[in-house]
């Protein structure tokens, strides 16, 4: 199967090799958390919200010097179409807890929220490639709604290489297609790096070049998630002016 077209450089669903698909997020979707937001990049929808700061369920937990950062991680049964259903707490959904938590915990100032914890709650709506990644943008945001201090936004995106070429925020398709691929998780604005993921090995020049598109997948993202907070704000401040 040919994933770019030899004649135009086109891939299968018509973009371009360094082209992102749709994003589009929106905040406070979930009316009785402290932050909640929907995240949408193509066809994967995630839904994250956000409880806390609040107080430490668990006393042997609570930690005198910084917050406790909890995650958990779920896809909906419809999510992608299988029939066989995922147990809750499996070794990947738990995976990809710890992987979102030490994401969202290198951005989170939890030092300014001693003795407390923060809950993260993450749901898969539709899966069609980069799930981890649109986890990790939704959950931005509803840390971001629920006013959660953060040091930077944190924002992640994935590139892999096909056909010789590395490619840009992979789908379902391109992602089953078995190359390589790289997931990259960064504080846009202090210009580093927080999550570095890869499934197989790459020549270290090719390996550059897949992180950097991934890297510019990230800033991409960082500046359409400014925007929705930005706007966000603007539309609280419209509110109580009216």
């Amino acid at each position: 199967m040919e994933y770019v077209n030899p004649l135009t450089g086109f891939r299968i669903d018509g973009r371009r090799p360094n082209e992102l698909r749709q994003i589009k997020g929106e905040l406070g979707v979930v009316a009785n958390a402290d932050g909640s937001a929907l995240f949408e990049m193509g066809n994967t929808r995630v839904i994250v919200a956000v409880y806390g700061p609040r107080e430490v369920q668990n006393k042997s937990q609570q930690n005198n010097n910084q917050a406790l950062v909890r995650c958990e991680y779920s896809m909906a049964n419809f999510s992608t179409g299988d029939r066989t259903r995922r147990q809750k707490g499996d070794r990947r959904s738990t995976e990809i807890s710890l992987v979102i938590r030490q994401t969202m915990e290198a951005s989170i100032l939890t030092h300014l929220m001693p003795r407390s914890q923060i809950d993260i709650f993450v749901q898969v709506l539709q899966a069609d490639g980069g799930t981890r990644s649109a986890c990790i943008n939704a959950a931005t945001l509803a840390l971001a709604d629920a006013g959660i201090p953060m040091r930077d936004i944190v924002t992640s995106c994935t590139a892999g290489y096909l056909c010789s070429t590395p490619l840009l925020d992979l789908n379902y398709v391109e992602d089953s297609a078995g190359g390589p691929d790289v997931t990259v998780g960064i504080l846009s604005k202090m210009d580093k790096v927080t999550l570095l993921q890869m499934d197989a090995k790459l020549p270290m020049d090719i390996f550059e070049n897949v992180m950097q598109l991934a890297i510019e997948g990230c800033k991409a993202i960082a500046n359409y998630i400014r925007e929705v907070l930005l706007e966000n704000t603007k539309q609280l401040e419209s509110r109580r002016g009216g």
